[in-house]
């Protein structure tokens, strides 16, 4: 996989209580592109951290309306990823990409 497109499907990890719980199963929550597939969220996961993914989970959650100063609004539509990892592979989301 091009390092770029690697760069543009990972966005960000998704760091909350609920994907720390997840971590203790070998698996780890990523803000993913819209359009990722999940052989390309796999392949970019192994090049970027250099671990070894045995399965990949996707979740696409659609924007809320919400108010704002009277205006209706809309969030942007996300999409995440939940990768789990070979035994005895670890990621650590602190180093630096």
């Amino acid at each position: 996989m091009n390092q770029e497109r690697a760069y543009d499907v990972v966005i960000s990890p998704i760091i909350t209580e609920k994907s720390t719980e997840l971590s203790e199963h070998n698996q780890f929550a990523f803000r993913v592109a819209k359009d990722a597939t999940k052989p390309e969220i796999r392949a970019a996961i192994e090049s970027l951290f250099g671990v070894k993914v045995t399965s990949v989970n996707t979740i696409k959650t659609k924007g809320k309306v919400k108010r704002f100063r009277g205006r209706l609004g809309r969030r942007s539509d996300v999409k995440k990823a939940i990768v789990t990892l070979a035994e005895g592979q670890s990621l650590d989301y602190t180093a630096g990409i």
